[in-house]
């Protein structure tokens, strides 16, 4: 694993070695073990590695034999031993073990069409001085993340936007667009970031950028799936269960060991399982708990521990800990984000990589076999707008506020009451209603200034996600364009990579996804079980009903903080001189809500949580030094 940089000087003006290896500084949290960097002419590539395959020999950037094409690679290629072992057969001399050589041996004999070859998580650059182009692509789902920059200068492209900003003259102003993105959806998706002029490259796609030209084009990468005729539940579930042990056999490819994190969730503990099986020793897993009860399932984790015998450490995450270490979490993702659960996620890694460099994950079962509640949700509204008139809609859901108001961040059935009545809408916008965990519309129009309104980012989404969502695989579709890249996978990219710990997710496999789409919906969410597929084809390892046990997540009382501990940073965050200074916010608004979340009138956990983690972010950026 790997922090990757590249420049290309348009005006050939300046010294790149010294650039470079400034980009490269600013991330060797993603590779301390090794640095190094190219130049050719006005191009220069760079990176920080994190050795795990072919340790001694896998120094990059790498060049062929005929020093035409480099590449820079941060990431692992599941299946390069396959693809090796095809290029041998062809003729092709290695001259060493890594995965990094088989891409670059794999472009130099089928040009672009060999990313589609790739199983893996990933982003590299190319400089192919035959066809006078630099290539950039990321993996399927956007695991690794590439950040770009196309000025009058130059052309700039980092793992990490902290790279990009080294080396900028002056600081990039926001953009309005990203903006207000974030204060919906709590995180920024793909192709936008915080910073105007500068873009994330979505995932399955790969720019091509003119060395004569410097015109960049991007592309999607195109891939030739599989087709299943399933004819039974039996053969379904044998499918899964073989495709998930291959797939957890293929991320155990390394030459280091590797553990697991255990949620006791239903993913983690299946992945868990399918390590433990394809180990030839015990293996060791990680869980955190939570002091706070409602958000705490440690208890389970320690079950699946028993049953697969592994040695098992858990991470206690005290708020203590947690709050010591926020400004570091939060201001490691260079742009606003506020998924709460970055802070515990990076507790675990912190303390897992005090032992290991590789852990397995269950991050993506949600995604490819319906696990989350909003995909249940959606289904329920469907049914229940046909039978409940919007105008007795509107009387229940005041009636809730007034009688059953949710004042703390408990999250239980009142909460889950409240999200559900917010969430119905009669115009099809219930799925896009339970995605926005920030602001609505509405509330956006009150605490924004009106000239820092801007809905376009939106509307760009809207055109190319499916319209009118109504089947399963719809939303699945437009969860991985948003939220799964966007939120999720960039939460366990930076709190991983801070602490230079690779995770691997194996239900993150093009082709499980790509057989999920073709299981008909009634064997992902069957009644209001959810994943049931999947549960079905693992169960009998477990106990009884097990799979079947409430899911709590892995969020924290950021509701409760923001009442005690953080209580004091939020009111100067808000304070009248520093809103004014912004003139982003409504002062009397803003403050008007905050308040009412502090007096535990009304609960605005997640609302004020991102507002937070956007002043945090703001004031250490532009007022920072």
């Amino acid at each position: 694993m790997c922090g990757i940089n590249g420049y290309i000087d348009k005006k050939l003006s300046q010294d790149l070695e010294p650039i470079i290896t400034k980009m490269n500084n600013m991330v060797i949290h993603r590779g301390p073990d090794d640095q190094g960097f190219l130049i050719n002419k006005n191009i220069s590539i760079g990176m920080q590695r994190l050795s795990i395959i072919d340790i001694k020999n896998g120094y990059q950037p790498m060049e062929n034999n005929a020093k035409s094409i480099s590449i820079v690679f941060n990431g692992e290629i599941y299946n390069y031993k396959k693809l090796r072992a095809g290029l041998v057969k062809e003729g092709v001399i290695f001259k060493t073990q890594s995965d990094t050589e088989v891409i670059l041996k794999l472009y130099e004999n089928y040009g672009i069409k060999s990313f589609s070859m790739l199983d893996g998580m990933y982003a590299f650059s190319i400089i192919d001085l035959n066809k006078e182009r630099v290539l950039i692509s990321r993996d399927f789902f956007g695991e690794k993340p590439l950040f770009y920059m196309n000025n009058n200068n130059s052309i700039i492209w980092a793992s990490e936007l902290k790279s990009i900003l080294s080396v900028l003259t002056k600081k990039p102003q926001i953009s309005k667009k990203s903006l207000n993105l974030f204060f919906k959806l709590t995180y920024i998706p793909a192709p936008f970031s915080i910073f105007e002029g500068i873009k994330k490259l979505e995932p399955n796609h790969y720019l091509s950028i003119n060395l004569k030209t410097y015109k960049i084009e991007k592309n999607q990468i195109k891939h030739n799936f599989n087709n299943y005729n399933f004819e039974s539940k039996k053969q379904i579930k044998s499918i899964v269960r073989d495709s998930i042990f291959s797939s957890v056999k293929s991320r155990t490819v390394s030459d280091v060991p590797i553990t697991s994190f255990l949620s006791g969730g239903v993913d983690s503990s299946i992945i868990t399982y399918c390590l433990a099986k394809n180990s030839s020793s015990k293996i060791d897993t990680f869980s955190i708990g939570f002091q706070k009860k409602s958000f705490d399932e440690s208890h389970k984790a320690k079950i699946v521990s028993k049953i697969v015998g592994s040695n098992h450490h858990s991470i206690i995450c005290e708020e203590k800990n947690m709050l010591r270490d926020i400004n570091d979490v939060i201001l490691n993702f260079d742009e606003p984000f506020a998924d709460s659960s970055a802070l515990p996620s990076y507790l675990l890694a912190k303390n897992t990589s005090k032992y290991f460099k590789v852990a397995l994950t269950g991050d993506g079962g949600d995604e490819i076999f319906g696990g989350y509640n909003k995909y249940l949700t959606t289904k329920i509204v469907s049914n229940y707008v046909k039978i409940i008139p919007e105008i007795f809609h509107n009387l229940i859901k005041n009636n809730h506020k007034r009688f059953f108001p949710v004042k703390s961040d408990e999250r239980g059935f009142n909460f889950k009451i409240k999200k559900f009545l917010d969430a119905v809408s009669y115009n099809e916008e219930t799925f896009f209603n339970l995605i926005s965990l920030g602001y609505s519309k509405d509330l956006m129009l009150e605490i924004f200034n009106d000239r820092f309104v801007d809905n376009s980012g939106w509307d760009y989404f809207l055109k190319i996600i499916p319209k009118n969502p109504k089947l399963l695989n719809d939303f699945k579709k437009i969860d991985t364009i948003l939220s799964l890249d966007g939120d999720l996978l960039t939460k366990v990219d930076r709190t991983s990579m801070l602490s230079s710990i690779e995770c691997r997710s194996p239900f993150l496999n093009k082709e499980l996804w790509n057989m999920s789409l073709q299981i008909n919906e009634r064997y992902l969410i069957k009644g209001l079980n959810k994943k049931y597929i999947l549960k079905e084809s693992f169960k009998e390892f477990f106990p009884k009903n097990f799979l079947d046990l409430p899911k709590k997540g892995f969020g924290v009382p950021v509701g409760d903080w923001l009442r005690t501990f953080l209580k004091e940073e939020l009111l100067y965050f808000s304070s009248k001189n520093i809103i004014e200074k912004q003139q982003i916010f409504n002062f009397l608004n803003l403050n008007k809500l905050i308040n009412l979340h502090i007096e535990r009138k009304n609960d605005y956990s997640f609302q004020l949580w991102t507002f937070f983690c956007f002043q945090k972010w703001y004031l250490n950026f532009y007022e920072g030094n």
